[in-house]
Parts: C-alpha cells; structure tokens; sequence
C-alpha cells in the first residue's frame, strides 16, 4: 500500500526565530510537517526553494508549500518574487508571504474601513487616508492596499516629515503607487493632518495612543477610525477593542477595533492557508490576494 505523502511547509523568516502564531496557523490549516528555516535572506531563497522541491516529484510538489515571515513588508515581498523565480514546471509549488502578520491584519483593516464606508454608501475612492505608524509593515501595507483602492494616503511618522517621505517614497516605488509623508512629531502637525484626513489607520506600536479625545474635533471630515492596537490604552480615543463600526463618542465617525480587524485577519490568514494547501495549480499569495480573502470573508459575513 502506498502512502500519501505528507503536507509539508517550509517557513522561512529573516529573523531569529520563526513566529509562534503562524506556526499554530499552518498546522490548523492542515499542514503535516512544519519546518522552520531562521535567519534567510534573500540570497538563500533560490537554493532553498530548490531544495525543498527537487526531492517531491510532479506529485509531491501538490503537497509542497513555502510561507515567508519575517519584519520586514518590502522584503518579504522580494522573498516572495525569489522563490516564484527559482522555480520551473514541474517543479512549482504554492507559496505565501505574511511578515509578522502584516499582509492579512493590513488587508482585514482596510476590507474593514471600506465595508463600514459602503455601509455609508461610498468606497475608498477619492478620500484622504491618514496612516498613523505608518512606517511599520502594517502601515506601509495599509497604506499601500488603500491606494490600490483609491484612496490618497499619507504616511504620518512622530520621526518627522523627511523620514516619513522617504518611507513613502520607497514604499510606493516597490508596489507601483503614489504615497505622501507627514509629520507626527508633535500634537500640532498630528491635527493638522486629522483636518484634511476622511479615514484614520491608527497602525502604532501596542500602547501607544495616537490620537487622543481632545484630538477628535480636529478632524471633522472624519469618517471612519481604524485602530489594530489591543493593548491600553487605545490608539483612537473612544476605540474599543471590540468594536466594529460603532460611533465614537465626540465623533460623527465609526470606529473599528483591534480584536474585530484581528477576527477578519485570523480567517484571512486561515482561509489562504487552507486554499494553498489545497489547491491543485500552484498558488502565490500576497497582500492583494490577503485583501481579496478579507474582502470576500467580510461580503460572505455580511450576506449570512
């Protein structure tokens, strides 16, 4: 009796130590064997690729995936376009990419701004998206899926405007699109940028509030808050975690909580898993593939 050859998944990851949660991710999705590979860079994703697909045959290549992690939104996005390049019929298997969970909770973030925003009757076309942490790899991402969709993003960093612009600038060069850099250094560049912003992404390190309540009537133009911190207090002001396009006192905007981006992100992340796992063609996932599977999550929750 022959027998089925197991699900593998190489993970690699730039740094020290591959992620414990995407670890838990792969084998909910089915995974057999997981492998872990630290400290790759992008000159080891050919050899690896190839070694990890030589040994399977036409058969076990179906059965054969590659997940990228890592910090770093750009160069996991390199890494992704290196091991697709280091591949050649037969020997193609499904990979993804999601560095620290950046690719699926951007994607979840901005599926879930956009819904509440149909909600009101319009999409991201033509509004003003402000970025707060928006050098982090949740933010450049964001930022980037928002002006895909439309949207005129700026970056804001409390680095000041120079090393704001220059994160745009690369960012927007890598993924195709046109990104601005603003300064957060101070309360009073923050509220100059809430006064022109239609939505906020409040993308800052855990504990750190962005914008405070005595901010809020500075931003009258706003529609909808995003705010993926979970840890007090809230990046937004009058945010909860829990919150799901609830009004925000002193506000006429609706804000979006971590824990309900964080659900959108869990079942995007799952559900690419599970289709890379199985699908039969080869399958290369990305931020744009995350923002459709959050997308089509959020119209299925929606319709049900």
């Amino acid at each position: 009796m022959t027998m089925d050859r197991p699900y593998i998944l190489h993970m690699f990851t730039p740094g020290r130590q591959m992620s414990p949660f995407d670890v838990n991710m792969a084998a909910d999705a089915g995974y057999q064997v997981l492998a872990p590979y630290c400290e790759v860079d992008l000159r080891n994703i050919t050899a690896l690729t190839q070694d990890a697909i030589f040994s399977r045959g036409p058969k076990g290549v179906t059965r054969t995936g590659l997940f990228i992690g890592g910090r770093d939104a750009l160069l996991a996005a390199d890494m992704l376009k290196a091991a697709g390049d280091a591949m050649f019929k037969p020997f193609v298997v499904s990979r993804m990419a999601d560095p620290s969970g950046a690719y699926t909770t951007a994607a979840a973030m901005v599926a879930c701004v956009e819904s509440a925003l149909q909600k009101q009757g319009s999409g991201l076309t033509g509004l003003k998206v402000l970025v707060m942490g928006g050098l982090g790899p949740v933010g450049r991402i964001a930022g980037v899926l928002a002006a895909q969709a439309g949207a005129q993003v700026s970056l804001s960093s409390r680095s000041g405007v120079d090393t704001a612009e220059e994160a745009a600038h690369e960012t927007a060069e890598r993924f195709g699109v046109t990104l601005h850099g603003v300064s957060g250094k101070n309360r009073e560049l923050v509220r100059a940028s809430l006064a022109e912003a239609d939505v906020i992404l409040a993308c800052a390190a855990a504990g750190v509030q962005v914008i405070a309540a005595e901010d809020l009537p500075f931003a009258p133009r706003l529609r909808v808050a995003a705010d993926v911190n979970a840890v007090a207090p809230e990046g937004v002001a009058g945010v909860g975690v829990m919150d799901d396009g609830k009004p925000i006192a002193g506000s006429q905007a609706l804000g979006i909580g971590a824990l309900a981006i964080g659900n959108v992100k869990y079942q995007t992340q799952h559900r690419l898993l599970v289709q890379m796992r199985e699908s039969e063609k080869a399958l290369s996932l990305g931020f744009a593939e995350a923002f459709a599977t959050a997308r089509a999550y959020l119209a299925e929750r929606s319709a049900g």
